[in-house]
């Protein structure tokens, strides 16, 4: 599915609303002047607040499952805004897919 490319500036958001923050080691490929994000690159969360019960169960870690299959940053496909993917707890329990609010307007990707 065809989507804008994400980039390190981009707005993720897991969905309790923790902020999703890409760490990337690209840093020749750039869109609007910051490096594309691509599946091999990790994904932090701070900020969710979910909790099951008494037990703090927050998301900490984002998964990209399906990024894009036509466009490759060193040999890694790139994660776009329909990308789908999914928010972990630190046990590694599923917790929800993340939303990317706010991105780049200029590239497309599929």
């Amino acid at each position: 599915m065809p989507g804008y490319i994400v980039h390190v500036g981009a707005t993720i958001i897991c969905p309790h609303t923790g902020s999703v923050t890409a760490i990337t080691s690209n840093s020749r490929v750039l869109v609007s002047g910051q490096p594309i994000v691509t599946q091999s690159d990790t994904f932090t969360i701070a900020g969710c607040v979910f909790t099951v019960g008494n037990k703090s169960q927050p998301c900490v870690m984002a998964k990209w499952l399906v990024p894009a299959v036509r466009v490759f940053v060193n040999g890694q496909p790139v994660i776009l805004q329909s990308s789908t993917g999914l928010c972990q707890s630190s046990e590694q329990i599923p917790q929800g897919p993340p939303t990317v609010t706010v991105t780049q307007l200029r590239v497309k990707g599929t």
